[in-house]
């Protein structure tokens, strides 16, 4: 038996910070923070209306608050980037093609954001 010591690598916390590919699949990890504030409060906000009009009202006050709007509008942004991450890598995973041939990632790419749309406008309309 070898009385040698194996060699084990220190790694830092910050491993991460070195590489711009890791950096940024950081970034878009870290954009589900924001999303369970909102999360919290869209509960918060049916929670409060089961409660009644009394609670329904605070509730609406506290949405009104600066700082909540703040984190509403971060939470808006960090939902567009990550999907927009997504929508970039799904060409790559499924790629498509119509008459044996690839379909364009653009075009890919475009038709999701223009059914997100879609379906966005179609959700406003009703309510």
């Amino acid at each position: 038996m070898s009385h040698r010591k194996p060699y084990i690598r220190e790694v830092k916390r910050t491993w991460w910070s070195n590489h711009p590919f890791y950096r940024f699949y950081m970034l878009r990890e870290a954009t589900v923070l924001p999303l369970i504030f909102f999360t919290l409060c869209l509960l918060g906000g049916l929670m409060s209306l089961v409660k009644g009009p009394e609670s329904w009202q605070h509730w609406l006050n506290f949405m009104s608050s600066p700082v909540v709007i703040v984190l509403n509008i971060i939470a808006l942004l960090g939902s567009l980037f990550h999907a927009q991450t997504f929508f970039s890598m799904l060409p790559q995973v499924v790629p498509v093609r119509i008459k044996g041939k690839l379909l364009d990632k653009k075009i890919i790419i475009l038709g999701q954001w223009a059914a997100t749309l879609v379906i966005s406008f179609i959700i406003l309309a009703f309510v």
